[in-house]
């Protein structure tokens, strides 16, 4: 095994490690890990990344139910349109993009640089959200209502998000259910797990019908993603993840940067 290779695999258990240590965002460096360091193409590395966010994703959901923190209903209102948009996006629309999108000054913009630099620009989104790291206010309990025009507008430009990129969307779910559904923050946060999954995993059957799946390294991959969750719930024991938040986010604004300038210019 390559030494890069072996820094790769150390990337899938950094990821799950961040997962278990700060309870989400991890999830987005798996892209990155896989198209830089394993070389792959991002339409197969943003697809691989779906199974390996679903798995996380539902791992963490099914720690959850025990502490009655889902929402069965709110997931099943939020996911049905989310999945649907994610299939069709991954199924048809990815498949659908030309190889070259446009050029700029003799630059030809392909699909794989035009993928990368829309992750790039979730990802510098997503860093702003853990810079600012609000700290959740007070919990009223108010009953639970639905902005059902609302969430299913949010649920599939989420779902065309997710499909595009194969990342989770987190940032974006959390905050919609606290405004479109009034659930209370910890709710909200497990109740996105759920959601994250079943989007994720539902996204990757249009993978499966349409690309051939490296299912050992995938596994490999995902099992030590996994395995790196509960490392970093163990950690938790030692390590205030709550600080560790905006360090990563500016980790991963730092990222984003250097993925659209590596794009363009390496």
């Amino acid at each position: 095994m390559e030494s890069i290779e072996i820094l790769g695999f150390i990337g899938a258990l950094f990821v799950g490690v961040v997962l278990g240590l700060i309870g989400g965002g991890g999830s987005i460096l798996t892209v990155p890990v896989m198209v830089y360091l394993f070389s792959l193409n991002p339409v197969v590395a943003t697809a691989y990344s779906l199974f390996v966010v679903g798995t996380a994703a539902l791992v963490g959901a099914i720690r959850n139910i025990p502490k009655k923190r889902v929402d069965f209903k709110t997931a099943l209102i939020f996911a049905t349109p989310a999945f649907i948009s994610v299939y069709l996006t991954r199924r048809f629309i990815i498949p659908a993009v030309p190889n070259e999108l446009f050029i700029i000054n003799d630059f030809v913009v392909t699909k794989n640089i035009g993928i990368m630099i829309f992750f790039a620009l979730v990802m510098l989104l997503a860093s702003i959200t853990m810079i600012r790291n609000k700290k959740p206010e007070p919990e009223i309990k108010t009953p639970i209502s639905y902005n059902y025009p609302e969430i299913i507008i949010q649920a599939i430009m989420l779902g065309f998000v997710t499909g595009s990129i194969g990342a989770g969307g987190g940032f974006l779910i959390i905050p919609a259910l606290v405004l479109l559904a009034k659930l209370p923050m910890k709710k909200a946060v497990a109740t996105s797990l759920l959601i994250i999954a079943i989007n994720s995993l539902v996204g990757f059957i249009g993978d499966v019908e349409t690309l051939t799946i490296q299912w050992g390294f995938l596994l490999k991959f995902t099992a030590l993603s996994v395995a790196g969750i509960f490392l970093g719930i163990w950690l938790n024991n030692f390590i205030d993840g709550k600080k560790l938040k905006k360090a990563f986010g500016w980790f991963v604004l730092l990222m984003g940067i250097y993925i659209i300038f590596k794009e363009f210019y390496g």
